[in-house]
């Protein structure tokens, strides 16, 4: 998760210093996409829970035929992505953006959807490691992929050696390949002689449809889930476009310095994932909670210190963003609402990351439909509704926005707090 966080974040900084439309557009067409690709890498990415508790039962076997399904789930993938990305236009003239950011926008969507499928695939490829708790090849195939999509992304942005100027358009075709690389690199991996022998890799690879159906009925509610929690996030980036091109931009440049945080709770979210579905697979509920205290340790202590940062020296990120027009009006404004934005977001960066570290708990048992639901209703009372009233009926303004987006995370981290403590994702199974 921290190569995907090096590729986002400096993907976003190449395109802030490009242009402050090009980073505009860059949050609301980026999470628009991964909104979409969230739901089918959520399915995908659940296989981890699954090979988890084979692997925990000893049953191993039976791992060939759940990389076999993944694959199937991923054709059917990027069929409906290809087909979505014809939305993209619609879909940003709806949200009422300037003209120009919009034109951005819709290219850069369309890019990241045709190319989905290819991430879908990854993802559920890197299960076959990660389920079985092998994450050193996964990290070593990721590290490939950032170092593949970095130079090449400062490349295709702004038309470097051989390459031609592309700008927001070169930075989705860099992430793309970069995609194809990685999952190529997994099938390299996976597809061996090896592998048949202790998990049937190759002879097991017909469509079984029981299993294809348990893997759906429990990794549907886990992915609508996470893709709940970034449709609120879309939702707050299309309405803070709403209050102008200023506010916009800062938002993003929030959010992708947010992602430092982010993206590595989710990275041990999904390992407690794995470590719970392996100790449950055993029937071993002490060591899932074991795991479970370790990981908030892990988690508080990083977000504590980012927290420090964010409060106290917040200036020395927003100018990683903002170098290329130091000393204008424009960067002056910038610069002094982003200090705002990033002291209220050093507030609700613990809360986010102990939020993941219970949904994984939750979702390594497989209690999954539970968190759909409850983050479902959150979204819907806590986020969707009072963001509409403070932006289209209050001129509380851009402060306001980020307030809220603070208690609606605070409000998922106490849902499931109180999931963890109730108790019954002791007693779920999913095999």
């Amino acid at each position: 998760m921290a190569a995907t966080t090096v590729m986002e974040f400096t993907d976003r900084v190449f395109l802030a210093n490009y242009s402050i439309d090009a980073i505009a557009a860059a949050m609301p067409a980026g999470i628009s996409a991964f909104l979409l690709l969230t739901f089918f890498t959520g399915v995908a990415n659940y296989l981890n829970v699954f090979i988890a508790q084979y692997t925990g039962a000893a049953s191993f076997l039976s791992i060939g035929p759940c990389v076999w399904q993944g694959i199937y789930f991923s054709a059917i993938a990027t069929l409906i992505l290809i087909v979505l990305s014809f939305l993209a236009d619609p879909i940003f003239q709806l949200a009422g953006h300037p003209e120009k950011v919009q034109q951005l926008e819709s290219a850069y969507f369309r890019i990241l959807c045709i190319g989905g499928g290819i991430n879908v695939l990854g993802n559920g490829l890197a299960c076959f490691f990660t389920g079985r708790g092998k994450t050193r090849p996964v990290m070593l195939i990721s590290m490939v992929g950032m170092a593949f999509n970095i130079p090449l992304d400062y490349a295709l942005i702004n038309g470097i050696w051989v390459f031609p100027e592309m700008g927001i358009r070169g930075a989705g075709l860099a992430t793309v390949c970069s995609w194809v690389l990685i999952a190529i690199l997994y099938v390299g991996l996976i597809f061996n002689y090896n592998n048949e022998r202790f998990f049937g890799i190759f002879s097991r690879r017909s469509f079984n449809l029981e299993l294809f159906l348990r893997i759906l009925k429990k990794g549907i509610p886990a992915a609508l889930q996470f893709t709940m929690d970034v449709l609120a996030f879309t939702f707050f980036i299309f309405l803070i476009g709403r209050l102008g091109k200023v506010e916009l931009a800062i938002s993003n440049i929030a959010f992708s310095i947010q992602s430092i945080a982010f993206m590595p709770a989710i990275g041990f979210s999904m390992g407690l994932s794995t470590l719970v579905g392996q100790s449950l697979g055993r029937n071993d509920v002490d060591a899932s909670l074991q795991y479970t205290k370790q990981t908030i340790f892990i988690l508080l202590s990083y977000t504590l210190l980012l927290g420090l940062l964010f409060v106290f020296v917040p200036h020395w990120m927003l100018d990683l963003f903002l170098i290329s027009g130091k000393g204008g009006t424009s960067y002056q404004d910038l610069l002094n609402k982003g200090i705002v934005v990033m002291r209220i977001m050093a507030l609700f960066i613990s809360f986010d990351a102990m939020y993941f570290t219970f949904v994984g708990v939750l979702k390594g048992a497989g209690d999954t439909r539970f968190i759909m639901w409850s983050i479902g209703l959150a979204t819907l009372f806590v986020m969707v509704l009072p963001m509409t009233i403070i932006v289209e009926f209050t001129g509380w303004g851009l402060n306001a926005c980020w307030l809220n987006l603070t208690l609606y995370v605070i409000s998922l981290f106490s849902v499931t707090l109180w999931r963890f403590w109730q108790g019954k994702w002791k007693m779920i199974r999913v095999i």
